[in-house]
């Protein structure tokens, strides 16, 4: 009898694709893989009581107090993660090497451990190389308990040991299980493990936090299914210098606008709690030819960004835009919208668009402050001093009305800007927080249309045509 149960325990497992057979077979049926199969003990024949789950219940008798937050001990992160760490999510993070992720999650660590035990699981540096980082940081606490390996098996017994409060898991690429292959970063090794990982966590009331690596083009590397298993997918991204970005692609529990700003120094990351004009060229005379600036609203803040442009005659008979920071396609058709409703050609020239300070732009509200910037750049007029746009552009010409345009307009006069271009009208409703909101009532030069916005920063006079050819 007990030879019978264990022959029903035993499955065959594909390490490429997941597939289960209760037999071997030398070809899997779900991927085509030859000789994939591999005995591991099979799950899920503990009945509907097994671990992890509970009976369902009314959603009135659920306690929505039992989620709550703690801090991560960084302000930036917090503001990120919707207001703290929120107790049994799953938190996926990643970034180019070397760019201060394992400082990031060390530092949270150390803070994190005051509160509760932390167990930091690293797959990829010794525990004495931790420990060397962790002096550099000041991040040695009590509570905070460092383990170094990279078998899953492992991982859950020292779980199951000391049942911490928050888990970090550097790298999830460097996890293996047998029951998954035994090559580590496979498509196949990260979904196992990571859902092994995150049904630990949910089940246990922990916090997870998950690095990964990433592609060339900075997408979280291995398979979406990943993505699709945590509560938050965070980015870290490099800006100028020693600025780093911290960004959410997806969360559950909070915005996706918000953004964190840290600088990275001797001691670690440390936050940026002002950074208004973090992104501004200081200058000691007035904008050259191709510069323009936009106040951007990111999550619950404006920052002020300057956009810089240049326009060349192509050289090989074919015109390119080159942008890493703005989307090339939003910059194409900005450039189309000049061509047609005003008069100016670009498409004989490169088009070189980039941000000061490395920040990587995505809202709508820029579009004017690019037009400006290559209309500038093509005509070799700079704009006023102390002129900041914000607007969105259509395919008609028109400037389109932006999210919290007051706010913006009063964030650039706080910074010295004397003329602020917008939308006539402010899109949706003003922020009920904002007091400001009543009593302003000429704070921006409202614009209808790009002509509008041209002749208010340039005059009447327009730009200076080339011989033979249109403005």
């Amino acid at each position: 009898m007990a030879k019978s149960k264990a022959a029903k325990a035993l499955v065959f497992r594909c390490v490429s694709c997941g597939h289960v057979e209760v037999k071997w077979l030398g070809r899997c049926p779900g991927c085509g893989e030859w000789n994939s199969l591999r005995e591991s003990t099979a799950k899920g024949d503990e009945g509907p009581e097994r671990a992890g789950e509970s009976f369902p219940v009314p959603i009135g008798a659920i306690d929505a107090s039992e989620a709550s937050r703690m801090s991560t001990g960084l302000g930036e992160f917090d503001r990120v993660l919707g207001g703290g760490l929120l107790r049994g999510s799953a938190i996926l993070i990643g970034g180019e090497p070397g760019i201060g992720k394992s400082t990031l999650l060390l530092q949270v660590a150390a803070s994190c451990a005051v509160s509760g035990r932390v167990l930091y699981v690293s797959g990829e540096e010794s525990p004495a190389q931790i420990r060397m980082r962790a002096g550099r940081l000041d991040a040695v606490r009590e509570g905070l308990e460092v383990f170094a390996s990279g078998n899953l098996a492992t991982i859950r017994a020292a779980l199951d040991s000391l049942r911490p409060t928050v888990v970090i898991v550097d790298s999830i690429q460097t996890l293996w299980s047998d029951e998954a292959g035994s090559v580590p970063g496979t498509a196949n090794q990260i979904k196992f493990c990571a859902q092994e990982l995150v049904g630990w966590a949910k089940a246990h009331d922990s916090s997870l936090f998950l690095v990964a690596h990433v592609t060339k083009d900075g997408l979280i590397a291995g398979p979406k299914a990943a993505e699709h298993l945590v509560d938050a997918v965070l980015s870290f991204e490099q800006g100028e210098g020693d600025i780093r970005v911290l960004r959410a692609a997806k969360n559950r529990f909070g915005s996706v606008d918000e953004i964190g700003l840290f600088r990275m120094g001797p001691k670690g990351l440390s936050e940026l709690l002002d950074p208004s004009g973090l992104f501004l060229v200081r200058r000691e005379s007035g904008l050259p030819p191709g510069v323009a600036v936009a106040p951007v609203h990111e999550g619950s803040r404006v920052l002020l960004v300057e956009i810089q442009a240049l326009a060349v005659p192509a050289k090989a008979g074919f015109t390119r835009v080159y942008s890493d920071r703005i989307e090339v396609a939003r910059v194409s058709r900005i450039a189309a919208v000049l061509e047609k409703h005003a008069n100016m050609r670009l498409s004989d020239n490169d088009l070189y668009v980039n941000v000061a300070g490395g920040m990587r732009l995505t809202e709508p509200g820029i579009d004017l402050a690019v037009a400006a910037a290559l209309w500038s750049a093509r005509t070799g007029q700079a704009l006023p001093s102390g002129a900041a746009l914000a607007g969105e552009l259509s395919l008609a010409g028109e400037v389109r009305p932006v999210v919290q345009m007051r706010k913006r307009a009063r964030a650039a006069a706080n910074l010295g800007f004397g003329l602020v271009l917008g939308p006539a009208d402010e899109y949706g409703s003003p922020d009920p927080g904002d007091k400001g909101a009543e009593k302003d009532t000429s704070d921006w030069k409202r614009v209808s249309d790009l002509g509008g916005a041209l002749k208010a920063l340039f005059g009447g006079t327009g730009p200076k045509a080339t011989k033979g050819e249109k403005a």
